[in-house]
């Protein structure tokens, strides 16, 4: 009898073990395949990280990385569908939302106010001592644009009339532009700014842009950078894209150690020197913002980029569905 009742909590035993494996096996998402694409500067910093770690076999799922100089190598690709994730400006995923349809949805914020407005001189020191001076920047239809334009007005300037704002391209551009002495003032992003500062003497940080914004007392933080997916590969994807944002919050916090962020930002090209590297990430305001309080905080931005100029969104506010809440 004993022994019968051995053999049958044996065999319980057994059988639960074989449910627990089976369980286990049924929350594990399989690796899928990710096209993921980001800008050089802050976004592909927050993923170098990552980066390394597909690099190594090690990461949950099997991504391919695209870096690109700016949003506009990216919006196109993620349209038809040849990227899946891509980090981009706020605003512009707002705006892809609109056009796309709802075809991608923001999945977090992962960064905050990058921008400094850099003067070879010593004639700014207020947003005022602009006034009649040329600006250079990048970012025309996208944050920086936006944010520029926001605060001139707020300090009593016509962004049309009292100052010129010069665009280029991309931050390389920018950066010639101020060591040829071709621009005198110039409005850059993190990694960026440090960069062009350790190359051009007399170039100095004339304004903190974030600390600008928070002035004009608006209760909203800048929030320039985020992550977006497409729709469709969200839906049959969803565990897999779970793993991502896993991944990709523990490579933001990774670059709390600027040393070793700053190696891997130069083995994978996001920034050319190490050195570089390490002085600018402290700088580049890297964070990481996801679900219901990613949406709460991101509104309160797009609703005053949409009462400035309802273009910076696409036209109109996203709707509730934009934000993916996990």
């Amino acid at each position: 009898m004993k022994h019968d009742m051995l053999n049958i909590t044996k065999f319980l035993s057994l059988i639960l073990a074989i449910m627990l494996i089976l369980v286990s096996c049924g929350t594990t998402a399989a690796p899928a395949d990710i096209n993921v694409a980001v800008i050089k500067g802050p976004t592909g910093v927050g993923m170098a990280e990552l980066m390394e770690k597909n690099s190594e076999g090690k990461a949950l799922n099997n991504y391919t990385f695209t870096l690109a100089s700016g949003p506009d190598e990216i919006v196109p690709k993620v349209a038809t569908g040849e990227v899946d994730i891509a980090a981009v400006p706020t605003n512009l995923a707002a705006v892809l939302s609109k056009k796309t349809e709802g075809k991608v949805k923001m999945l977090a914020v992962n960064t905050l106010g990058v921008l400094h407005i850099l003067e070879n001189g010593e004639s700014v020191s207020s947003i005022a001592d602009l006034k009649g001076k040329t600006i250079w920047s990048t970012g025309q239809g996208a944050n920086p644009e936006y944010i520029l334009r926001k605060i001139l007005t707020e300090n009593g300037l016509d962004p049309d009339k009292d100052v010129t704002i010069e665009f280029v391209g991309a931050n390389d551009e920018l950066v010639a532009a101020l060591v040829s002495g071709k621009a005198t003032i110039a409005m850059v992003p993190e990694p960026a700014a440090t960069t062009v500062l350790s190359k051009v003497e007399g170039l100095r940080r004339a304004l903190d842009v974030n600390a600008e914004w928070d002035k004009l007392g608006l209760d909203c933080s800048l929030m320039m950078g985020c992550v977006i997916v497409r729709s469709e590969f969200l839906e049959n994807n969803e565990a897999a894209v779970k793993n991502f944002l896993k991944e990709y919050k523990e490579s933001i916090d990774y670059c709390s150690d600027a040393a070793a962020a700053a190696q891997l930002c130069e083995k994978f090209e996001i920034i050319p020197a190490a050195a570089v590297a390490e002085k600018a990430i402290p700088n580049c305001n890297l964070t990481y913002v996801d679900g219901k309080d990613m949406k709460d905080k991101i509104t309160g931005y797009f609703q005053i980029l949409f009462d400035y100029n309802p273009a910076s969104v696409g036209g109109e506010l996203p709707s509730d569905s934009f934000y993916y809440l996990g």
